[in-house]
């Protein structure tokens, strides 16, 4: 696990950023794994500024979203699906029929999951997939308690999540208490993660994550057995780390052909 620490999320989302143009550049047929909420949309931003700018082309690149509320439709305000075409692929080329989000209106959840992973292993795999952290250790909608082997599935919000969420929704009676979410077992098969976490309140859960023991109780944590796995922090995410020193030399003095 490497463990990136920049002066503000705008310069870790740029350095992230670069690490996602190089694998497109590298393997235009990139199949990228994408996450939702606030935390991503530097990374967003930057990809978006390459395309138009710089020409990264993604047309050919293929798309998996981790989660979904169950019972929104992809055109509610709330929906990943909205959240994801107003902020990523209105504004990049990427064909449509590449994107792939779970559906929150699916008929059968156990059989659509099912599907969802076919398309996953049919696509190729995840080359690099995006990630963020909740307060309480979750990655993608995998709660604390969900198991490290899990695949994409339905599940039930904590009443912390709940609680970190209600902001988005002006009525909470609408405010979903199921998910479809990848599981921890897909999102350990992708060949790279890569995992932004910024601010103070991420600190207690990016120390337990990096340098805590592997627990179900912190989903995150299964990632210290992920074989690349790159985690972006601004400076007061990085406040509770033990190795602060060691990680900000190890970034500095990395050999030239490995910097991002």
């Amino acid at each position: 696990m490497e463990i990136i620490i920049q002066s503000d999320p705008a310069v870790a989302a740029t350095v992230a950023a670069r690490m996602v143009a190089r694998l497109v550049r590298r393997k235009p047929s990139a199949v990228l794994g994408l996450a939702t909420g606030s935390t991503p949309l530097g990374l967003y931003r930057e990809m978006i500024r390459l395309h138009r700018e710089e020409g990264l082309d993604f047309s050919r690149v293929t798309t998996f979203n981790l989660d979904e509320y169950i019972g929104l439709s992809a055109d509610h305000p709330q929906s990943y699906h909205r959240f994801m075409f107003e902020n990523l692929f209105n504004h990049l080329n990427i064909p449509h029929a590449n994107i792939h989000i779970p559906d929150g209106m699916a008929q059968d959840i156990p059989s659509f999951c099912a599907h969802y992973e076919r398309q996953i292993v049919d696509a190729g795999g995840i080359d690099l997939q995006v990630l963020g952290i909740g307060t309480d250790g979750h990655v993608g909608f995998n709660e604390p308690g969900s198991s490290l082997a899990s695949r994409t599935r339905i599940k039930t919000l904590t009443r912390q999540t709940l609680a970190d969420n209600a902001r988005f929704f002006a009525d909470p009676a609408q405010q979903p208490h199921h998910v479809i979410t990848m599981g921890i077992g897909t999102i350990m098969e992708s060949r790279q993660a890569v995992l932004l976490a910024f601010g103070a309140g991420k600190a207690e859960a990016v120390r337990q994550f990096v340098e805590g023991r592997v627990s179900a109780m912190m989903p995150a944590s299964a990632l210290q057995f992920h074989a690349q796995t790159h985690v972006f922090l601004d400076a007061p995410a990085a406040t509770r780390l033990a190795r602060t020193d060691y990680y900000r030399w190890v970034y500095d003095n990395k050999p030239e052909w490995q910097v991002h």
